[in-house]
């Protein structure tokens, strides 16, 4: 059964649990343990994985998990009694999609980018303190850059769509995720120290696009650019990214203005809540 559980859900960026007690801390822990199953992408997450994760007691896990029970946002194998979404999360996931459809609002303009470009066009998703590749449109250039796949996830900061994110996050709010994270750059990605971080977001406000010069891998180059939601919210980043060859600092303006362009795109179709009928498969 363990071997089922996505290994992301080990170090999941879920919602801090306060120390205010009662009613507060209760909504907090609950939460929390909704999207660590939600992290479990579907395979039902048996009750141990979500007292590591957490840290909590497994009678608190268990009382906390019956609440969400009695309200449908959880349901419960029989057998196994691992858990998984329940059918009003998966309506709430259809309301919010009315709202915010990312992916499918992103559709054509990741076409176009790679079709221009030629190059690799990637969709990420901000998710808490991570940047997640929800897809990756695949150019026509011989030799492309595959340092970033569907699915992959990584600390806010890292390539250019995540540093797209983090640069456009409020100063305040920037700050906290940057608490949160710094501790694994220092010890998974060693070319993101705080210096170049700290460079790298400012240069990324000043422009209005970031650049990733080949800091998770030398030959893989990108830029990125955040995109908004309708209340003003960073979502998620457009991104380009090819073999440092064709990204020169003049390639790269002409790249940062497609991505200009899709990215007004995007963020028009979010505001009149266009949802194109065609979604890239993931």
């Amino acid at each position: 059964m363990w071997s089922l559980i996505p290994q992301s859900i080990h170090n999941v960026d879920y919602m801090p649990v306060t120390k205010d007690s009662g009613g507060a801390q209760s909504v907090d822990r609950a939460l929390a343990l909704l999207v660590l199953v939600g992290q479990g992408a579907g395979a039902p997450v048996p009750i141990v994985a979500l007292t590591e994760a957490t840290g909590l007691s497994r009678p608190t896990v268990r009382r906390l998990m019956l609440a969400l029970m009695r309200s449908g946002m959880i349901e419960q194998d029989a057998d196994t009694r691992a858990y998984f979404l329940g059918a009003e999360a998966y309506l709430l996931g259809l309301m919010a999609a009315r709202r915010v459809d990312l992916l499918g609002a992103a559709t054509d303009s990741l076409l176009r980018l790679a079709a221009e470009s030629e190059d690799n066009a990637y969709l990420s998703l901000r998710r808490g303190s991570y940047g997640i590749c929800v897809h990756r449109e695949e150019g026509t250039y011989p030799i492309r850059s595959q340092a970033l796949r569907t699915g992959d996830r990584h600390p806010l900061g890292v390539g250019a769509g995540g540093m797209a994110i983090l640069a456009a996050l409020p100063d305040g709010e920037r700050s906290e995720v940057l608490n949160r994270i710094m501790p694994e750059l220092a010890e998974g990605y060693p070319g993101y120290t705080p210096e170049v971080v700290s460079g790298a977001v400012a240069r990324a406000q000043e422009r209005g696009w970031a650049l990733n010069p080949g800091l998770y891998l030398p030959n893989s180059w990108a830029i990125g650019m955040a995109v908004h939601g309708p209340a003003g919210e960073v979502l998620g980043a457009l991104s380009i990214a090819a073999i440092d060859t064709r990204m020169q600092p003049e390639r790269q303006e002409k790249l940062a203005a497609l991505l200009r362009r899709e990215v007004a795109q995007v963020e028009h179709a979010l505001c009149k809540g266009i949802q194109p009928g065609r979604s890239p498969g993931l």
